[in-house]
Formats: structure tokens, C-alpha cells, sequence
């Protein structure tokens, strides 16, 4: 069971926005407060961001929240078991926003965190969950036009949207490899009617808007995936009966590192853990949510992309036993209500 640490002020924290000497464009909540103050938006919105052991990065992300032009309603901070500093520093931390701190025993993985994080978000109230990792840095203008964006593509299609997500850019301005979604067949189906959004499938939980009717409707994410995979399984089940979309003039950060996307041949011993879940978390998507003959696909794509890639015989053995965990691994729905 989770336990909570609440805290509300409407004290301002100084928080930078630089970080590993990057200066992220548009996330200074100085210059933020400086003009407007932003205000609430019509809907209520709970920013969720899921952390572990990234203090410095959180509070660029705090900090960017904070900027938002359209203030979220609450800002839910989950702890996956932190241990360098984190819980002590959100222990006394005062923000600008509404705070729900939700503090972990132990670190769930980022799936166990989304769930957690997205469920406190529907508890308080919000009409949407605005769902981001501890380094990704959404720009001012980030949530309006997030909000924005999926009212206007329900309007334009006549049905309610699942979700809207960002453009994920690098810290030097490049796309994102790892956080591309995947659009549908007639992506362009808005764009071609001058509106700056395409309809997508799945996304990455770097910067997406999730409205309450879909947490009702198809539940939380699976925390039993712990990482990889969560978020594309959760927006691929939540399109199922209507694409989401992206929208392109709403961007944000990702301060990941290396800008590098993954394929089946990249195993090696410092990652196989990462890639077993990807392995185990996929075939069991592909196998009870999809079709035997998709998770047989799936299983190939995976041996042949680690032969072809000259992964040692130890690390293709290890991925081959999550397959087959994957084939039996079926976690429940854990639903909102």
C-alpha cells in the first residue's frame, strides 16, 4: 500500500532549469512568473511525475510544471523508494501548486509508479492525468495546448479522444528516438484540415493527457510490468475503439541522456534486464491481448534481431526465457472504481 505525505502552500520554490550544463528552451519559471500568472484551466488537470533517484532532474521538471501557462490542479509526485535524497527533499518541498506527494516502500518500476501516480490523480478529482517521467521538461505553452488539442480533435472526429501527447525533442533540439509514436493508418486526417495534430496509437509517457472517462473505461496501466512496454500497452488499449493524438505545436524536453533509440541486436550484459522485461511485457500483450500470431511474430522478430546483432548466446537465452514467461504472464486490469 502506498503511503501519502500531502503538502499545499503557495509558496514559490527558486528552482533552475539547467541541466549537465543543457539549458532546455522555455521551462524558466522565473521568466514564467514574470509575465501573467497562469490560471486554471476550465477542466482540472493532475500533472503526475514518477521518480527515482533523479533529484536534480525533478526539480527542472517541477520547476517547467510550475511555468505552465494553464496551471495544473495538483501536482502528484510519486517516489519509487528514492535513495539519494529525494524523499527528504519532498518531505519539505513547497510549490507553487497543489502537492500530493505519494511515497513508495519500494521501487515499483515505472509502471508500478504511472499506476499509482494516475490513480492519486483520479482520487483528487482531475477530468485529466497529464503523465510525464522526472526528465522530461514540457515547455510553457506545454498543457494548453495538450488541453486544447483534444478538444479540438473530439470536436473535429465526433468522439472522444483517449489521449493527446507532446512532440518529445532532445536536449539539442532533435527528435526524441526513444519517444516517437506510432500513428495510425490515416495519421493525417486533421492535419490535411489545417489543424496542427495527427492521430496516433500509442505513445511514451513522456507528456501525455489521459481524460478521466478513459481511466473509467479501460483502468490503470499494469503495474506487474514494472518497466518497458507499460506506456505503449496502456495507449494501445485505451485507442482501441478511437485513435489518440499528438499534438505538434505542444512540446517537451527529455533530458534522457543519450539519444538513442533500441533494437533487439543492442542486448548486451549491462541492459538484459531492461530488455527481458520488453520481452516478457510485449509477447504478453501480443499473446492475450492480440493473437497467438502475433506474439509468434513477435518471438521471431526477437531471435532473429539478436543473432543478426551478435548477442552473446548467455544474454539470447536469458531473453528467450522471458518470451516464454511473457507467453503465460497475463496480469488483471486494476481498476479506478
Amino acid at each position: 500500500m502506498a503511503q501519502m505525505n500531502t503538502a499545499r502552500t503557495n509558496a514559490a520554490p527558486a528552482h533552475g532549469v539547467q541541466t549537465d550544463g543543457v539549458q532546455t528552451d522555455g521551462v524558466q519559471a522565473d521568466a514564467a512568473r514574470a509575465g501573467t500568472p497562469p490560471t486554471h484551466a476550465a477542466p482540472r488537470v493532475a500533472a503526475v511525475i514518477v521518480t527515482f533517484n533523479r533529484l536534480e532532474k525533478l526539480k527542472n521538471v517541477i520547476s517547467a510544471i510550475e511555468a505552465q501557462t494553464t496551471a495544473p490542479a495538483h501536482l502528484v509526485i510519486v517516489d519509487n523508494a528514492s535513495t539519494d535524497g529525494t524523499g527528504d527533499y519532498l518531505a519539505t518541498l513547497e510549490t507553487a501548486l497543489p502537492l500530493e506527494v505519494v511515497s513508495l516502500p519500494e521501487n515499483t518500476g515505472g509502471a508500478g509508479g504511472f499506476s499509482a501516480g494516475m490513480r492519486r490523480g483520479y482520487e483528487l478529482g482531475a477530468d485529466f492525468v497529464w503523465v510525464m517521467d522526472d526528465d522530461g521538461y514540457p515547455r510553457p505553452d506545454a498543457l494548453a495546448l495538450l488541453v486544447d488539442g483534444i478538444g479540438e480533435a473530439s470536436e473535429a472526429l465526433g468522439h472522444a479522444v483517449p489521449f493527446a501527447c507532446s512532440v518529445v525533442l532532445f536536449t539539442d533540439g532533435e527528435i526524441c528516438e526513444m519517444n516517437n509514436p506510432v500513428p495510425t493508418w490515416d495519421w493525417g486526417r486533421l492535419l490535411v484540415k489545417g489543424r496542427r495534430i495527427v492521430l496516433v496509437e500509442r505513445c511514451s509517457f513522456v507528456s501525455v493527457l489521459i481524460p478521466r472517462w478513459a481511466l473509467e473505461r479501460y483502468g490503470l496501466p499494469f503495474k506487474e510490468y514494472f518497466i518497458w512496454f507499460d506506456d505503449a500497452e496502456y495507449t494501445l488499449r485505451i485507442s482501441r475503439e478511437g485513435a489518440g493524438v499528438q499534438v505538434l505545436d505542444s512540446v517537451t524536453v527529455h533530458d534522457m541522456g543519450v539519444n538513442q533509440g533500441v533494437n533487439w541486436g543492442m542486448v548486451d550484459a549491462s541492459n538484459a534486464w531492461k530488455f527481458a522485461y520488453g520481452a516478457r511485457n510485449e509477447g504478453s500483450y501480443r499473446r492475450h491481448h492480440r493473437s497467438l500470431a502475433h506474439f509468434a511474430v513477435f518471438a521471431a522478430q526477437v531471435v532473429v534481431g539478436m543473432r543478426r546483432g551478435g548477442v552473446p548466446r548467455k544474454l539470447r537465452r536469458r531473453i528467450h526465457r522471458a518470451l516464454r514467461a511473457g507467453f503465460f504472464f497475463d496480469p488483471p486490469i486494476d481498476r479506478v472504481a
